[in-house]
């Protein structure tokens, strides 16, 4: 069986998404927003699972994608999306871990060459793997080394 953080030929983009609209809202709440050329995005720490079946892989990576109406009529916001979904979906071994990261695309994912918009995927998602690591470890300090008596 694939996990969402294994490697395989065709992984499946429907085990990593959030899904809940308090998940969104956590998420804009504990993250600051950043930007890139065609894209603006969210990382935040998940938050603690309330039950321990919330969710089939508790601390795996989660990604939203949002699309508004000031993007366009609904079969552009539809393309967008997908054309996100395939570009993340060749990297969800990329994805941070214990994290929440949210895409705010902008018009211009339409006409952009795919090759261009799956490397800035992938840099905004290497971007994100630093800011977790960093997060991790302003969270979980190493305890000081004791002092010899």
């Amino acid at each position: 069986m694939n996990t969402p953080l294994q490697p395989a030929q065709r992984q499946s983009f429907t085990g990593v998404r959030l899904r809940k609209h308090s998940d969104y809202q956590h998420a804009y709440a504990a993250a600051r927003k950043r930007q890139s050329a065609s894209m603006s995005w969210f990382l935040a720490p998940q938050a603690p699972q309330q039950t321990p079946f919330a969710a089939p892989f508790p601390n795996a990576p989660r990604v939203g994608l949002t699309a508004g109406k000031v993007l366009g009529p609904a079969h552009q916001r539809n393309r967008i999306k997908r054309r996100m979904r395939e570009a993340l979906r060749r990297h969800l071994d990329l994805l941070p871990h214990n994290c929440d990261l949210i895409f705010h695309p902008r018009r211009v994912v339409l006409t952009i060459d795919f090759a261009k918009l799956e490397a800035e995927i992938v840099r905004i998602l290497h971007q994100a793997n630093a800011e977790a690591a960093r997060i991790a470890a302003a969270s979980h300090p190493h305890p000081a080394p004791a002092r010899p008596a």
